[in-house]
């Protein structure tokens, strides 16, 4: 219900927002101008001030995108659609006695589905172990990153991510702001999953995002290069072509309607990375993170034990990977099975070896970054499935399957919400106090993070990794050296593809 008690000044206008039980919720408070008309495909601008109470109680409109697949892949339905998408919601507990941490989330979705107000990512449950919580949208598909000539330089400087911008442009927001809302404005962590993480991953490299948060949390960052400007510019060339505007301004380009994009299929759709090659993102991120120039703070990483799921559902046929690598001779089968001891079949060995090229190793890649910037970096490997869905997840868990127990929604959300056994409840609310503890408390000097047990950060060389529901001791594990041989070996690959690029 709507309190007095949430009225609160930002520098835009006075908000009111609503009562949740033991936290307050700020829903739909716009962070920018409408990206709309002349302002699609610029740079987000400041929101007007308004006058009198905005009642800040109901999320806003999604970008435009699939809700099908929003629906079946990106966590819930998203509600209606708007090019008018700019807007974060924010959460904080009712008593607190003091400026509180932030925790800034970035939702996945490979750039072209979800929302800030996506059921997996209330903030309740997070708040009440004393941080403030923000969610947002930002630009989605086409309408958050494209290039095209009519477009260049526009304002002043090549920009082709217009989605990283909006973030940064929340960043900004949440600097200015949210101390109205009981936050810290020193204090705040930025973390994502699957495109949200590469977001992260993005933001820790971009020269525009320097100084905007202070620590990061990246869940199931994947490996794909950055889209290069030449391929990106030709790309949007075509996309004019195909709507019979082969000479298209800037004005032609704008007038193209927004709902006209999220259907397109290949080869119009967009790639699941960013454009390297703007003022975003001058270099590719990979690149920054290779050579330990990324920005300096602490960090958490990790992935999921079956993040192979994802790449089968675009349509990546995982035996196929294999015998591609049999015929072309690259890598050496005969290495790549000596990683794999015991894992039988091509398509086992896969699920494996996809698995660990796309997501595994990037942990591993940030983790050496961090540490050429003397900075710590907590690692982790989710396997925990919860006890009634080990048919369903037979191979461990999936691609996003970890978002419900970092927010601790799992017992709120469909379709969890009608299966969850209490040892699934208990182990989200351990996720969930490991991840507060590391916006709370993670520095240079602090380097263990407390929980069931102690999670000690990866430093001065220490490779170490918490485990997350093993199958034999259904619950948290620190290892040594995980994985390091495979991972070794697919970074020196990875380097090597991108110095070829």
């Amino acid at each position: 219900m709507q309190n007095s008690a949430t009225r609160v000044e930002t520098r835009q206008g006075t908000l009111t927002g609503v009562v949740d039980e033991d936290v307050y919720r700020w829903s739909g408070i716009p962070y920018a101008a409408p990206p709309v008309g002349s302002l699609r495909w610029r740079a987000p601008q400041p929101v007007s001030p308004w006058q009198g109470v905005r009642q800040a109680d109901t999320f806003s409109a999604a970008c435009w995108q699939s809700a099908e697949y929003c629906q079946e892949l990106g966590g819930g339905d998203p509600g209606r659609f708007s090019e008018d998408c700019l807007y974060l919601n924010v959460w904080s507990p009712i008593e607190r006695q003091k400026a509180l941490p932030v925790m800034v989330w970035l939702h996945g979705g490979g750039f072209t589905i979800g929302s800030g107000g996506l059921p997996p990512y209330d903030g309740k449950a997070l708040a009440r172990r004393d941080v403030i919580v923000v969610t947002l949208n930002y630009r989605l598909g086409h309408l958050g990153f494209f290039a095209h000539p009519a477009l260049e330089g526009e304002d002043g400087e090549r920009l082709y991510n217009f989605g990283l911008m909006d973030q940064i442009a929340a960043l900004r927001w949440v600097q200015d702001n949210i101390e109205s809302f009981g936050g810290n404005r020193d204090n705040v962590t930025l973390f994502g999953e699957s495109a949200g993480a590469r977001s992260v991953l993005s933001l820790m490299t971009s020269p525009k995002a320097a100084g905007l948060f202070h620590k990061a949390i990246i869940q199931s960052g994947y490996t794909l290069p950055d889209l290069a400007r030449d391929d990106a510019l030709a790309r949007g060339q075509r996309l004019a072509e195909h709507f019979n505007l082969p000479n298209a301004t800037a004005h032609d380009l704008r007038e193209i309607p927004a709902e006209s994009f999220w259907p397109l299929t290949a080869p119009h759709n967009i790639g699941p990375a960013p454009i390297v090659g703007d003022a975003v993102l001058p270099q590719p991120m990979l690149d920054v993170f290779f050579a330990g120039k990324q920005h300096a703070m602490p960090a958490l990483v990790g992935s999921n034990s079956d993040e192979a799921s994802v790449m089968a559902v675009f349509g990546v046929d995982l035996t196929e990977q294999i015998q591609k690598l049999r015929r072309e001779r690259r890598l050496g089968l005969g290495l790549i099975k000596l990683l794999y001891p015991g894992v039988k079949g091509d398509e086992e060995l896969g699920r494996q070896v996809c698995r660990d090229m796309a997501f595994t190793t990037l942990g591993y890649v940030v983790m050496q970054a961090q540490q050429r910037v003397n900075q710590p970096c907590w690692r982790y490997w989710f396997d925990y499935v919860a006890e009634a869905e080990h048919d369903t997840y037979r191979h461990g868990a999936w691609h996003g399957n970890e978002v419900p127990y970092v927010f601790d929604t799992l017992g709120q959300i469909k379709p969890s919400c009608d299966y969850v056994a209490p040892r699934d409840l208990q182990v989200a609310a351990q996720v969930a106090d490991y991840w507060v503890s590391f916006a709370r408390d993670a520095s240079t000097n602090h380097t263990v993070l407390a929980g069931p047990v102690r999670w000690p950060a990866c430093v001065r060389g220490r490779d170490r990794l918490l485990r997350i529901g093993l199958r034999k001791h259904a619950g948290f594990h620190v290892e040594n050296r995980f994985m390091r041989a495979r991972l070794a070996l697919f970074k020196r690959v990875m380097k090597h593809h991108v110095s070829l690029d």
